[in-house]
């Protein structure tokens, strides 16, 4: 079981990485690890300490509870929400507001 956990969380932290458009050695970087421990912990060979998960999470601008969520959104209602919950959580940066603004104004 823990190391199909390790391997579900692995899986996570890289799809969480890839979208905020972090490379490993990145995100290795910025959390003061390794990049082979980065890889390690997303190959589900290991997990982290819980500082590590704490930087984590700052520096994805994720809650702890999303690194462990690993059912899909499927429908729109709850893709419309999980947008909205988003923006709630980034009215206030305005590094990451511009971010996004600049991405859909280019993508829509």
């Amino acid at each position: 079981m823990q190391k199909y956990l390790n391997k579900q969380i692995g899986q996570r932290i890289k799809e969480l990485r890839k979208i905020k458009g972090y490379s490993q050695e990145r995100l290795a970087e910025a959390l003061d690890i390794a990049t082979n421990s980065l890889s390690y912990i997303e190959s589900g060979h290991g997990f982290m300490t819980l500082t590590t998960l704490d930087k984590m999470c700052r520096v994805l601008g994720v809650e702890p509870f999303e690194i462990f969520q690993f059912r899909r959104i499927e429908n729109k209602e709850e893709m419309y929400g999980y947008i909205i919950k988003k923006l709630e959580f980034i009215k206030d940066n305005d590094e990451k507001l511009n971010h996004l603004y600049m991405y859909i104004k280019n993508f829509i």
